[in-house]
């Protein structure tokens, strides 16, 4: 068995530490030559921002908060991004110095975004494994997503699948890169992983939704799952009046420009509606085809332009 997690506040301990005790104590045996010299502080030293005295210090709270653990729940790991090197050093040579004890740091890899921006809750790109911040559908698509240049390294990180399996994944990839094959079964592993096999289906019906235009996935989608989806496509919400006609729902969802551009973007044939395309700006709408037996359209405008209209008091 793994045991017990414990889940702690960090301002619990550094809330009650004195300031002039906290400089005696940790302050004292971390050496400044050791935290200038770190990459990140020197980074930061050369860039324009500068560094302040509290982002100076962060390095020296993190190691306290190493040194705390250990003291008080025998803590001898501390794991982290590679980006908290210079903060996991500090804390191992904090906690040794302090007690002679042996103890650990581990770095695991970034995971990037596919611009090489670093994943976080600053940045506002943070992947969730809380569902109410990231769907399965949304973690579904962010891992479909990845490049060829990493997808086998994170099918290797964050899956439980032989190697000779991902091996033999990537060998079928270089000969039908088109399919994208190890992207899928990278998602779909890792969706698995976090949401079960449910929430591995959640995923996949959003996406035939959503991208494949599947009126059959899109009927069969519950509350839940629309409102997820909603997240992830523009989304608008209809009162249906006699007579309605395509044009008037696409320019009440705002999916058109007004005027003879907005028409003639209908007449060219740019606009679908659950899957089949409209050309007629003056069909009137009809129950069972384009609105659903949920109340639900799946508007599509150009190649990747998608809105979901919630029609109300059907």
């Amino acid at each position: 068995p793994l045991g017990r997690a414990a889940l702690l506040d960090n301002a619990r301990w550094l809330g009650r530490e004195p300031l002039l005790r906290f400089l005696g104590g940790a302050g004292g045996r971390l050496r400044m030559g050791t935290l200038l010299s770190r990459q990140s502080c020197q980074a930061r030293l050369r860039s324009a921002e500068g560094m302040s005295l509290a982002e100076f210090l962060y390095p020296a709270l993190q190691a306290y908060d190493f040194l705390h653990l250990h003291r008080h729940h025998g803590c001898r790991i501390q794991l982290g991004g590679h980006d908290q090197m210079g903060n996991i050093m500090s804390g191992y040579e904090l906690v040794t110095k302090m007690t002679g004890a042996e103890v650990f740091g581990i770095t695991v890899p970034l995971i990037t975004s596919t611009t090489g921006d670093k994943l976080g809750k600053t940045a506002g790109n943070a992947v969730w494994l809380n569902r109410e911040k990231t769907s399965p559908f949304e973690l579904y698509q962010f891992f479909v997503r990845q490049q060829d240049n990493v997808v086998e390294k994170y099918l290797k990180l964050f899956t439980f699948l032989p190697l000779e399996e991902i091996a033999h994944i990537m060998e079928m990839h270089a000969k039908e890169p088109e399919k994208w094959g190890p992207q899928k079964r990278l998602a779909a592993e890792v969706t698995k992983l976090v949401h079960g096999r449910e929430g591995l289906e959640s995923a996949k019906r959003c996406t035939k939704a959503l991208y494949y235009s599947s009126v059959e996935a899109l009927e069969e989608m519950s509350d839940q799952e629309l409102q997820e989806l909603f997240r992830q496509a523009t989304s608008a919400e209809l009162m249906l009046e006699p007579g309605m006609t395509v044009l008037d729902m696409c320019r009440k969802a705002n999916a058109i420009p007004d005027g003879p551009s907005g028409y003639r973007k209908i007449t060219d044939g740019g606009v679908s509606i659950n899957g089949n395309r409209v050309t007629n700006p003056e069909t009137v709408l009809i129950l069972g085809q384009h609105i659903l037996k949920n109340g639900v359209s799946l508007l599509r405008v150009g190649k990747k332009n998608y809105y979901i209209i919630k029609w109300l008091q059907l």
